[in-house]
């Protein structure tokens, strides 16, 4: 397995940025690639992914620390991935988005194509990065409303 952690700071209060991250219907304006998105039951998340041109169902469980402001996940359909979303106070009105993310390199390839080795590793670390920037977008422009 590997893991990529990345990290961006956010002008919001944690409440605002957990809540945001918990709006299933919300994911494909920050997450590249994923097409629709809505919860399937009290913990579960149906994604349409585009994996290399086609169509890619995922279910994903999620499971809550609420007290730590921790959201982990894992797929329970398709490519084996999970992840962990982490919300540290900055202070009152400024939180760090951490995340973490786990996947088997082969697996990557198999299911959405493109590079292997050291490529992959280098697009996924942008496509994660491009991700966090439209989550801060998108909670920033809702917090302003």
């Amino acid at each position: 397995m590997s893991t990529l952690e990345e990290h961006i700071d956010i002008s919001v209060p944690v409440d605002r940025a957990w809540d945001c991250l918990h709006r299933a219907e919300t994911y494909p304006r920050f997450l590249n690639g994923v097409r629709e998105a809505h919860a399937s039951g009290e913990r579960r998340t149906h994604l349409d992914v585009d994996a290399g041109g086609r169509t890619q169902e995922l279910e994903v469980e999620i499971v809550d620390r609420e007290m730590e402001n921790v959201m982990t996940w894992q797929t329970r359909s398709g490519p084996d991935l999970a992840g962990t979303f982490s919300l540290l106070p900055i202070d009152r009105e400024h939180t760090r988005l951490q995340a973490r993310f786990e996947y088997d390199p082969g697996t990557i390839k198999e299911t959405f194509g493109g590079p292997q080795g050291f490529a992959q590793a280098v697009a996924i670390e942008r496509g994660v990065r491009s991700d966090l920037e439209h989550f801060k977008q998108l909670v920033e422009a809702e917090s302003a409303r």
